[in-house]
């Protein structure tokens, strides 16, 4: 009788571990909603230590209560400072999804590892803190000894709210590296996402197909941008212009914007990585990726559609590294699953925060005046670069 009770026993508790590892994977599937939408919160350059301030947070619980996004993207350069705090770092940066339980994934940038925790390492305390609402995973066949071990280089489905069985979008997760030296350890520039990476999206691509055999419509989120951008952003130059241009891959550029190539904040000239394998390139390919989305530059807040593609960067949103009154904040991208061909993004401001809300204002003790003030200010410069691009068309005849 007590071996007959112990099995019974044994076989609930075995049929209670099984539900409950259904359960949890069932949460973590990503759908678009019963409106049709499904929306992503786009966090960058958190860049922070423990503790880290405060009303960075106050802004995270705002975004995440007043827009209810599907998942939040952890755009690279996640946390900093002494290794001995990384930890605790990480865990309380994780802690307002986890508290909301909102789903969230992230991307590794150049500063992460700088503490002395290996991505592997940093890659499990996300795991342990996140619990069942971090939705990352390491999905490139990856060696100890490879380029960026535990990457995080992943494939996140969002299935159709019409039929659950159907992946409707795709999102990409892509480790851009850190940095780029030479045989003699010095440091050339940053790093990019690599050709094995790219292979990897390649295949992974292939399997997601409608009924009809058309790709998947997907986006791309990575740290670093693609080294596309400076032919789209700035005028050539036929000489090295020194500090007073830039040059990449054999190829130099003035610093003078070409206006008529993209939308929004263009305050600093962007950093992609020391070399450029050919990412947007293989992404142009079949069409299907719809839009790549970085950081690292943390005033810029721009898009520039490149060979059909939006390469968008997103502002940062720490208040340990630098940032910009215009833009501080981050940006809330909208899918639509009646028209997957395109989608919208709008950058989410602290200022703007504090405009709409007075408490949330008073609790972050921001000036209403100084928020009013950047607020008009950014709306005139946005305003200004429209008008600046149609002479951006006349430029382009003659430099063509």
């Amino acid at each position: 009788m007590k071996k007959a009770l112990s099995i019974i026993i044994a076989l609930v508790m075995a049929l209670s571990v099984l539900t409950t590892a259904f359960a949890l994977e069932g949460d973590s599937v990503l759908k678009f909603n019963s409106d049709g939408k499904f929306r992503i919160l786009h966090l960058c350059d958190c860049q922070d230590d423990f503790p880290a301030h405060q009303e960075m947070y106050d802004f995270i619980y705002k975004a995440i209560e007043d827009y209810k996004p599907d998942i939040v993207i952890l755009g690279g350069d996640n946390t900093v400072g002494p290794k001995e705090t990384k930890e605790q770092a990480v865990e309380e940066l994780v802690k307002p999804f986890v508290e909301t339980g909102t789903y969230f994934t992230m991307v590794f940038g150049n500063h992460d590892h700088q503490q002395g925790w290996s991505n592997r390492e940093l890659f499990d305390l996300y795991v342990r803190y996140g619990g069942k609402y971090f939705l990352g995973t390491d999905e490139v066949d990856i060696v100890d000894n490879a380029p960026h071990p535990k990457s995080g280089t992943h494939y996140l489905p969002v299935y159709s709210s019409k039929d659950s069985s159907k992946v409707a979008y795709g999102l990409y997760m892509f480790d851009s590296g850190n940095y780029v030296y030479d045989e003699n350890g010095e440091e050339l520039g940053y790093g990019c996402v690599e050709p094995y990476q790219i292979e990897w999206y390649k295949q992974n691509r292939e399997k997601y197909k409608d009924d009809k055999g058309n790709y998947i419509p997907a986006m791309a989120f990575q740290h670093i941008i693609v080294g596309d951008v400076y032919d789209y952003l700035y005028y050539p130059s036929s000489v090295d212009l020194g500090s007073l241009g830039r040059s990449f891959y054999g190829k130099h550029y003035t610093f003078v914007p070409r206006c008529n190539n993209f939308t929004g904040f263009l305050n600093e000239p962007p950093c992609p990585g020391y070399y450029n394998y050919g990412q947007l390139d293989a992404m142009a390919e079949k069409g299907e990726v719809k839009a790549v989305f970085s950081g690292h530059d943390h005033v810029n807040a721009f898009d520039c559609e490149i060979k059909g593609i939006h390469v968008i960067n997103t502002p940062g949103i720490t208040y340990h590294s630098y940032s910009s009154e215009l833009n501080h904040g981050a940006r809330l991208i909208t899918l639509d699953e009646n028209d997957t061909s395109t989608f919208t993004s709008e950058v989410l401001t602290v200022n703007g925060f504090a405009l709409e809300d007075e408490e949330y204002a008073a609790k972050i003790k921001a000036d209403k005046f100084k928020a009013s003030f950047y607020e008009t200010i950014g709306r005139i410069l946005l305003a200004l670069a429209k008008a600046l691009s149609v002479f951006g068309n006349v430029i382009d005849i003659f430099v063509k």
